[in-house]
């Protein structure tokens, strides 16, 4: 297991991970397999979208934080609660098919931590599995 430490600026911010997450399934070593991608916090998640423009995630950002506002009639004592259920709806986990010792996204697709409590530090925990039919081939 490979961990990603990311810091956020923002209190919302999308952080593009996918030339890390390159990196590492390249150091892995691994042709054919699965990349697990995980974020083990309960107020920033991972999604994966497009990346080739980054007004697509500033738009993003916008929209969560209007969806889902900071100040509401929220009764946990903390102030986060947005972040919370904004973590619900992008998910904790991603998991992205390795071929030819790439990742396989689409031509506009990238990995991205949400950030949705910061500015923090926070951990991105990366799996790189072979694909046991592969092995041997």
């Amino acid at each position: 297991m490979k961990t990603l430490r990311i810091k956020t600026s923002r209190r919302t911010e999308f952080v593009d991970l996918t030339r890390a997450i390159e990196q590492a399934v390249q150091e892995s070593g691994v042709k054919h397999g699965l990349c697990y991608v995980y974020v083990p916090h309960t107020t920033a998640g991972v999604t994966i979208n497009e990346h080739a423009d980054p007004d697509v995630a500033s738009d993003l950002e916008g929209i969560f934080d209007r969806l889902i506002p900071h100040r509401g009639a929220y009764r946990h004592s903390e102030g986060n609660t947005d972040s919370h259920m904004k973590a619900i709806l992008t998910g904790t986990s991603q998991m992205v098919f390795v071929e030819g010792g790439k990742l396989v996204l689409g031509t506009w697709q990238g990995i991205f931590l949400c950030e949705f409590d910061g500015p923090r530090p926070r951990s991105v925990f990366l799996k790189i599995v072979a694909d046991p039919e592969k092995l041997s081939s």
